[in-house]
C-alpha cells in the first residue's frame, strides 16, 4: 500500500463524507463524535481503507482503528506497518492485533472468529460501535455463496447492519456503497491498497462467486443486494416472533426445556427447537458452537411423535409437548 505525502492527498469528496456520516449516525443514534469515537477495522484493502478515510473526514478527532495480523502470510506484518504509517500521516490511532489460530476446522472461518474475537477485545476498551468495511457486492457475494448450499431465510438475509460483539455494537455503514465506489475512493486518495491473493484464488468460494458475477450480467450486485436486505427484514421479524413465541411457549428449568409446539408452522418450530438445544448446552457449560444440520431430521422426528438427538441434547415428543434434556452419555463397546 502506497500514498502520497499527507499535504498532497485529496480528502474524500465532501458529499461522500456527508453520506457516510448519515449513513453512520442512522446505525448510531447520532452519538458519534467527541468523547464517542468510532473503532475501525482495517486490512489495508480498498474497502477499509475507504472506511478509514470517510471516518476520518466524517469524524475528525473521534476515529481508532486496529489491523488484525492473522499470521498466515509472510506480507501481513508489512501490510499492517503500511497501514499504521497511513493512520499516523492523518493522526489516527492505530494498533496492530494478533493472535493464535486454531489449528483444526475451515481456515477462513477460523480466520474470520479470531478476527472479530480480538477486534472486540480491542474496541471495547476504546468505543461503543465497531465498524466494518462490508459492502454492496459482499452481500451479493454471500446471498450467492449461502443460496448454492441451500440456506434458508436466516442464512440468505443480508448480514445485520448493527449487532452486539462482546462489549460493543458493531455496524456496517458502507452496505449500500459499492466496490467500485470505494475502490475509486481510494484511487482518487492516491493510494494503492493491499491485494489479499485469497480473492482471486479459485479455491475458496468467495473467489469463484466473484468471478462469476464479474462475468454474469444477468445477476447484478446491487439487485441480489436488495433481496438479500429484503430477506435481512423477513429474518428480523421471523426472530421477533419467534422469541415472543418460546416466552410463551417455552419453559426452562433444572437444564430441561418443555415446549408446546402446538399450531406453530414449520419455520417457527425449526427456530424453537433451536432455541431449545442451545439453551440445554448452555445450562450444562456445552459451548455455543454446534452444527445445525441435523435440526431437520430432529424436527421430524418430534412432529412425528418421536425421539431424535443433536448436540447431545435428546428431544422427546410426549403427548403434544416435547422435551428437550442432555442426552445420556454413549455406551463404548
Amino acid at each position: 500500500m502506497q500514498a502520497r505525502s499527507a499535504s498532497d492527498r485529496p480528502a474524500p469528496d465532501r458529499e461522500k463524507v456527508e453520506r457516510f456520516r448519515r449513513d453512520c449516525e442512522a446505525l448510531t443514534g447520532g452519538a458519534l463524535g467527541e468523547g464517542r469515537p468510532l473503532a475501525l477495522a482495517v486490512s489495508g484493502g480498498a474497502d477499509s481503507l475507504a472506511l478509514l478515510l470517510l471516518a476520518h473526514a466524517a469524524f475528525p478527532g473521534a476515529v481508532v482503528a486496529a489491523t488484525v495480523d492473522h499470521g498466515l502470510r509472510p506480507e501481513a506484518a508489512q501490510e499492517a506497518m503500511l497501514v499504521r504509517q497511513l493512520c499516523d500521516r492523518i493522526e489516527v490511532p492505530h494498533e496492530t492485533l494478533a493472535g493464535e489460530m486454531p489449528v483444526a476446522g475451515n481456515l477462513q472461518q477460523g480466520a474470520r472468529a479470531l478476527r472479530y474475537a480480538l477486534l472486540a477485545d480491542w474496541a471495547a476498551g476504546r468505543a461503543a460501535w465497531l465498524a466494518t468495511a462490508h459492502q454492496q457486492d459482499d452481500v451479493a457475494e454471500t446471498f450467492l455463496m449461502r443460496a448454492r448450499r441451500g440456506a434458508g431465510v436466516g442464512g440468505l438475509a443480508a448480514m445485520a447492519a448493527a449487532r452486539p460483539l462482546g462489549g460493543v455494537t458493531l455496524i456496517r455503514p458502507l452496505l449500500h456503497w459499492t466496490r467500485a465506489e470505494l475502490e475509486a475512493l481510494v484511487a482518487d486518495a492516491g493510494i494503492v491498497p493491499v491485494r489479499d491473493p485469497s480473492n482471486a484464488d479459485p479455491r475458496f468460494d468467495r473467489a469463484r462467486i466473484r468471478a462469476l458475477l464479474a462475468r454474469a450480467g444477468e445477476l447484478p450486485a446491487d439487485r441480489l443486494a436488495a433481496a438479500a436486505r429484503n430477506l435481512r427484514d423477513a429474518e428480523d421479524a421471523l426472530a421477533w416472533i419467534a422469541d415472543r413465541e418460546w416466552r410463551a411457549r417455552a419453559v426452562a428449568e433444572g437444564g430441561a426445556v418443555a415446549l408446546d409446539p402446538g399450531g406453530l408452522p414449520r419455520e417457527l418450530r425449526r427456530r424453537l427447537v433451536e432455541r431449545a438445544v442451545a439453551t440445554v448446552r448452555a445450562a450444562h457449560g456445552l459451548g455455543p458452537d454446534w452444527r445445525e444440520t441435523g435440526l431437520d431430521p430432529l424436527l421430524a422426528a418430534l412432529d412425528a411423535g418421536g425421539t431424535g438427538t443433536i448436540a447431545e441434547v435428546i428431544g422427546k415428543a410426549k403427548a403434544a409437548i416435547w422435551h428437550f434434556a442432555l442426552a445420556p452419555p454413549r455406551r463404548s463397546h
